[in-house]
């Protein structure tokens, strides 16, 4: 039987851990600062998060939007409904089932993404300005899998950590 990963830990596997922790932290301070000032033009994050995610999904019931997000089906309506009402997210006709609806991103909405995402990659690009080219892609490359892998123990993470999703009712 194989030792599981976390019996062939090292101490300075630990450190690595502690300092990626701790720059994950500042990370989340400025992008908690970002979506301060997002939620001050109109949009809180999560509702950004949603229509982001639906863009990249395509038409999609609410379900399968929540579960995209990591988030609880209640919350997703909510905030959807706030989306429709905005003007940015349609419900249409579930084209497999015409009794259901799915959700679809208007035109204003993809317009706003579109600006947004410009915005975004314009003051990521100047941070980089003064790297590398080589540094610019092996930090990317490495980025990206660290993500990935992040998104791959999201699931057991929650669930490790007591965070685990709650059904309707349960405090």
């Amino acid at each position: 039987m194989a030792t599981p990963p976390s019996d062939r830990l090292t101490a300075d596997d630990i450190v690595l851990a502690d300092r990626l922790g701790m720059a994950l932290v500042r990370m989340h301070k400025m992008h908690a600062c970002v979506s301060a000032h997002m939620s001050k033009s109109g949009m809180d994050k999560a509702s950004f998060v949603l229509l982001a995610n639906l863009n990249q999904l395509g038409p999609s019931r609410a379900g399968a939007l929540a579960e995209a997000v990591f988030s609880d089906p209640s919350t997703v309506s909510r905030q959807v409904a706030t989306l429709v009402k905005d003007g940015l997210v349609e419900r249409r006709a579930d084209p497999e089932d015409g009794r259901a609806s799915v959700l679809a991103v208007t035109g204003e909405g993809a317009r706003l993404l579109h600006e947004r995402r410009a915005q975004r990659n314009e003051t990521l690009a100047r941070l980089f300005t003064d790297w590398p080219a080589e540094d610019r892609g092996r930090f990317i490359d490495y980025f990206e899998r660290f993500v990935g892998d992040y998104e791959k123990a999201l699931p057991e993470f929650i669930t490790q950590s007591g965070l685990g999703p709650r059904s309707e009712g349960e405090k």
